[in-house]
């Protein structure tokens, strides 16, 4: 049994961590963290789930789990990853604070000056699908975020092959209030989102912006400049994402599925429509599948990509890559 630590397990994130951990077959949960509710069980704060004791963050025994699993706020993450890293723990992040390579741009669009910037490089950046050779054995896994998990598995086919793409890339995607965390906010509250759908932070002003722009350089070095837009769904989960690639020369759809199965016959979370069908929230919902479907305009091709972001948008991808880094079955816990 690997033996588990959850590092706030009271947010939205942190709770359907356990609810996944709780399924695995080979994990042990050892212990959950809570600044707020310290103290009281889980159940207290979500009723459905588990009694299980929430402790200080700083009383995590730390001895005696091989891996933690940090949902975080941004640069606490990394406080407690030092910690854990020194005491020979697996570190599985939830948060942003790894998943930017150069400190600089971390400060910039999270207003912090990182924590532990000697720890970048050796961070895995955990898209599973693409990274799962640089996951086993490794120490310090950044989980993305959920919003380029939506966009990434969908324009990774596309990035590696030799079509003409042409600039610029656009990314019109929709999320779940869930997307904003458990803290209140004025622009969450229900009476703001109820019958209301908004777009926020459009233009270049997302943070998950140069963490999707920074592996698409990965794919490509010369990959197209990138529009992302946000919105606010009404819903409580999920993310659909709506992304135009244009093409330089006539190109059939025929000649670019091809691409996406190949690179993902064998994947169980991804999950290729046949032609003719979209993406929907209801095909993922509460499941670590991406699902993504392919549509011709003329010569841009339109992509539908739907995620749960709490699932492979979070905690389902964090335990997809915790399994490849323990060398288990991958889909071990996971639906």
């Amino acid at each position: 049994m690997i033996k588990a630590g959850v590092f706030g397990a009271t947010g939205y994130t942190g709770y359907e961590l356990v609810k996944v951990l709780q399924r695995h077959p080979q994990v042990e949960i050892t212990f959950a963290t809570s600044q707020s509710f310290a103290g009281q069980t889980l159940a207290a704060v979500y009723p459905q789930a588990p009694q299980l004791p929430l402790i200080l963050g700083e009383e995590a025994p730390l001895d005696g789990v091989d891996v933690v699993f940090l949902c975080l706020p941004h640069a606490a993450a990394a406080e407690t990853a030092v910690r854990a890293l020194k005491a020979g723990v697996t570190v599985i992040d939830l948060s942003a604070d790894f998943r930017l390579k150069g400190a600089d741009t971390y400060a910039a669009w999270y207003d912090k000056v990182h924590p532990a910037p000697h720890l970048l490089a050796d961070a895995v950046y955990g898209l599973t699908e693409f990274a799962r050779d640089q996951l086993r054995g490794a120490k310090l896994v950044a989980t993305p975020g959920c919003y380029p998990t939506s966009i990434l598995l969908p324009l990774r086919p596309l990035l590696t092959s030799p079509l003409p793409i042409t600039d610029p890339i656009i990314a019109d995607a929709k999320s779940g209030t869930s997307g904003a965390g458990r803290t209140p906010k004025a622009g969450t509250h229900f009476i703001q989102v109820h019958n209301n759908f908004a777009p926020y932070k459009i233009g270049r002003s997302h943070r998950h912006l140069p963490e999707i722009e920074q592996v698409m350089g990965w794919f490509c070095p010369e990959a197209p400049t990138l529009i992302f837009s946000p919105h606010l769904l009404p819903v409580e989960r999920g993310i659909l994402s709506t992304i135009y690639v244009n093409f330089s020369e006539a190109v059939a759809l025929d000649e670019v599925r091809p691409y996406f199965t190949k690179l993902y016959a064998n994947e169980p979370f991804v999950c290729l429509l046949p032609e003719g069908e979209l993406a929907t929230l209801a095909h993922v919902a509460h499941s670590n599948k991406c699902v993504i479907g392919l549509t011709m305009a003329g010569n841009t091709l339109v992509i539908t990509s739907a995620i749960d972001n709490l699932v492979k948008g979070a905690a389902g991808q964090a335990v997809q890559n915790m399994n490849a880094v323990f060398g288990i079955e991958e889909t071990a816990g996971l639906i």
